[in-house]
């Protein structure tokens, strides 16, 4: 392998692992304030796509303006889901909320196919994001380019929400302890609907991202990136969000490699990252950001 050829897949690994970071974040936001997985995450980011297909195919909305609505839509979706699914199991035991969130996944999934019907779509292409860019022997998408860069900015932005805002303060005192902050005035359930707004927000931008990279959509394409999404947030330390984007990152380059390098493999692709999971788990159970938990007797 040329380097230039090894730069085309390293670029290829750090956009993939940019998408898988996105989707990720959501995971993790949502763990760290109700320690619940939100198994239907994946199908919300497929959502979104469809949103998106129909804004410009149904609606001829300009792309911008439909992919804008699919983000508002889909952050409106996933504060339904709150609503409608986890918030009346809340004091239920996990169990409960953990079966409701698989059921509210294969709803999406099946309300899609209904909906939208089963055969795959093609994602609607924008020229400016999906021409190519020639630097010598390598040819590379401009989104390519583009995706780590929303990336970084969008995870900047929530940084800073989180850590400089009176919104991102209620966020970290309802994850400490959502009943304590409920009696220090914090409006725990307006707090938990943001937190699920923002990550599905996040996972739009994704889905976006994803069916542009990607342009086939159907009912089913969320479950494989919202699982390794899944994944890259455990391998970073789920709750930790700077967690989240270092396993999505791993996760996207590894991918890529494993594959660049042993051609052979290629049919393996998807075992990589449960290899991988076992493997970080087996030496860092709490992931690579992950802090020990002392239990008290």
């Amino acid at each position: 392998m040329n380097l230039s050829t090894f730069f085309q897949h390293l670029t290829n690994g750090i956009s993939l692992g940019s998408l898988y970071a996105l989707v990720a974040i959501g995971y993790t936001m949502v763990y760290g304030t109700l320690r619940l997985i939100n198994f239907a995450h994946g199908d919300v980011f497929m959502m979104t796509t469809y949103f998106a297909f129909y804004g410009v195919a149904t609606f001829m909305l300009p792309w911008y303006v439909s992919f804008i609505l699919a983000i508002i839509l889909t952050a409106a979706l996933g504060m339904l889901l709150e609503i409608g699914a986890y918030r009346p199991l809340r004091d239920a035991p996990k169990i409960s909320i953990m079966i409701s969130a698989i059921g509210a996944s294969f709803l999406l999934e099946n309300l899609a196919v209904v909906l939208f019907g089963g055969r795959p779509k093609a994602f609607p292409s924008v020229k400016l994001l999906t021409d190519s860019i020639q630097w010598g022997t390598v040819s590379i998408q401009k989104l390519t380019f583009v995706i780590p860069i929303v990336t970084i900015i969008f995870l900047v932005g929530l940084l800073y929400l989180i850590n400089h805002t009176k919104t991102g303060m209620a966020m970290r005192a309802v994850a400490k302890d959502y009943e304590t902050a409920g009696i220090m005035g914090v409006n725990v359930n307006k707090t938990i609907s943001q937190t699920f707004a923002i990550g599905s927000m996040l996972a739009a931008v994704g889905g976006i991202m994803w069916g542009l990279k990607f342009p086939q959509i159907a009912p089913l394409m969320g479950v494989m990136p919202g699982l390794k999404a899944f994944i890259a947030a455990v391998i970073g330390g789920i709750g930790n969000i700077k967690g989240a984007v270092i396993g999505g990152f791993i996760l996207g380059i590894g991918e890529i490699m494993i594959v660049a390098f042993l051609p052979s493999l290629s049919g393996y692709r998807d075992a990589f990252a449960f290899i991988f999971l076992i493997v970080i788990l087996l030496f860092k159970p709490t992931g690579i950001t992950g802090e020990k938990i002392a239990e008290k007797v």
